[in-house]
């Protein structure tokens, strides 16, 4: 018969004994998961997308925030839960393996390696733009491949020294958001020094058509706006694989998210609104924060402002290079990518998971030089959706592991999702909504439906492809082994272990 899959840890862990080196091994210092922890919810996404949407929905843009805010904190939460159980270097991608069948745990990897790949792309081109314009001696392809080189250098270096540039990156977002807050919030409420701005007020929240100026569906629309900017939360359930209290690691990261989205996004965009009215030319044609420093007549708000972009774009880059070679690790970890992917250095890098990760960054960089509207234009709107894919197989990975945690390892729930099931269902009813209000959307090449559409037709892609590999290896693979010997198998047709594996991974 068949039994619910088992809880075990990763196969090659830190510190584990991996093909030709020693595995991933724990070099990230709680310093490190601190910061990636607060970095991963700060994209670029934020400084550069939030003029679209305050132009779109007004003052309610804080609204579209808040609901993708929430959105994101129940889906850590459940993420947080499983990953406290069973850290692993797969995260979400290994918990559907093991909860939903090899095939989810296959497609959604494959998914989320292809969406950061392409991410690569355009932070790298992203950030060639500013280098270009401070340094034009330089082309911009030129900047754009010597951002790549350096940080694919500090991934192979080894896992701290990714840790160690990341802790500096997100650390300058994290002091200048803080400092913009603060500096902001005292205008706001006229007692700047030095500064005397005629357009700040909480006026600004109503006084200019109203709250909703646009109308509450307006509120949806910026939704859509700002979903992607949130990618990047689940970062830190990755990188607790590589650091030494993996279960403490995930756990605080979990129990923070409420309060970094709420200071950083929440707070950093309630203060733009209340600098400016929502519709002052300047905050489309400046960019919000550029706008906003600039209201207060602070010297070259653009080039400080182009620092942190930069700063944001080098941090999601650097994070981007990690998470993409940590998935491409775990999958050929268990078997659902070539071997080499599983293997390590003796400083416990993944190499070749690296390399074949970034191959792909820069045939996608040379995309976007060569064919930007077509080939590129494709890459990016087919990874486009993937945020809320990811988002959805961990709702439905959460609903049966909560139940395989439970009946195994009980003492391991040390994060519990709230209210289960009945918020879990709720979440994955929000996301699903999310995608039905984005086939409403047909403005542009890169419109909702558009995004949606090519998004899905590459998952249906990946799962065919799952499905195929898992049926294939059910003649007369795993299945059929375990019937003849009267054991168990787990949800993706493998053997279940039996009593004395159970014990080598300590369930």
């Amino acid at each position: 018969m068949t039994t619910q899959p088992t809880l075990s840890k990763a196969e090659h862990g830190p510190g584990a004994p991996g093909e030709n080196g020693s595995g991933l091994q724990a070099g990230l210092k709680n310093r490190h998961l601190s910061m990636i922890a607060i970095g991963g919810v700060i994209g670029a996404g934020l400084f550069v997308g939030s003029s679209s949407g305050i132009a779109t929905a007004g003052p309610g843009i804080l609204l579209s925030y808040a609901l993708v805010g929430t959105l994101v904190v129940l889906v850590m939460r459940m993420l947080g839960e499983m990953s406290a159980a069973n850290p692993t270097s797969g995260s979400f991608s290994a918990h559907a393996d093991r909860a939903l069948g090899r095939w989810a745990g296959f497609s959604i990897g494959w998914l989320y390696w292809f969406f950061w790949v392409v991410v690569l792309a355009v932070e790298a081109t992203a950030g060639a733009k500013i280098l270009e314009g401070w340094v034009p001696a330089v082309p911009q392809w030129g900047w754009a491949l010597i951002v790549m080189v350096v940080l694919t250098a500090t991934n192979l270096v080894s896992v701290g020294s990714y840790g160690e540039f990341e802790f500096w990156f997100a650390g300058i977002k994290v002091v200048a958001i803080g400092a913009f807050i603060v500096v902001g919030g005292l205008a706001v409420f006229g007692v700047l020094p030095g500064v005397d701005s005629d357009k700040a007020g909480l006026g600004n929240l109503t006084g200019h058509g109203g709250f909703l100026p646009n109308g509450p569906g307006a509120v949806l629309t910026g939704v859509l706006l700002v979903v992607f900017s949130f990618m990047g939360s689940e970062i830190a359930t990755l990188a607790a694989g590589e650091s030494e209290n993996p279960q403490r690691a995930v756990t605080k990261s979990t129990n923070s998210i409420i309060w970094r989205i709420g200071v950083f996004y929440l707070g950093s965009i309630f203060i733009v609104v209340t600098l400016l009215p929502w519709n002052d030319p300047s905050i489309k044609g400046q960019g919000s924060y550029v706008a906003a420093l600039n209201s207060l007549g602070i010297a070259h708000a653009g080039q400080i402002m182009n620092f942190i972009v930069l700063t944001s774009v080098l941090s999601c880059l650097n994070s981007g290079l990690y998470t993409a070679s940590r998935m491409a690790f775990s999958l050929g970890e268990r078997g659902d990518a070539p071997k080499a992917f599983a293997r390590t250095t003796n400083r416990g890098v993944p190499l070749a998971a690296i390399v074949s990760s970034v191959v792909f960054g820069f045939v996608a960089v040379f995309f976007n030089y060569r064919f930007p509207d077509s080939v590129f234009l494709f890459l990016v709107n087919s990874s486009g959706a993937v945020a809320l894919f990811v988002w959805l197989v961990i709702c439905f990975s959460q609903l049966r592991m909560r139940k395989i945690i439970q009946a195994e390892a009980p003492e391991k729930l040390v994060v519990k999702m709230w209210l289960y099931p009945y918020l879990t269902w709720a979440t994955a009813a929000l996301i699903v909504f999310v995608l039905g209000y984005m086939l409403t959307d047909t403005e542009g090449e890169s419109s909702g439906r558009t995004t949606v559409l090519l998004s899905l037709l590459v998952a249906a892609v990946v799962v065919a492809v799952a499905v195929a590999r898992q049926w294939k290896s059910r003649r007369p693979g795993p299945v059929a082994a375990a019937a003849a010997t009267g054991a168990d198998t787990d949800a993706g047709g493998r053997a279940a272990a039996g009593p004395e594996a159970q014990a080598e991974t300590g369930v």
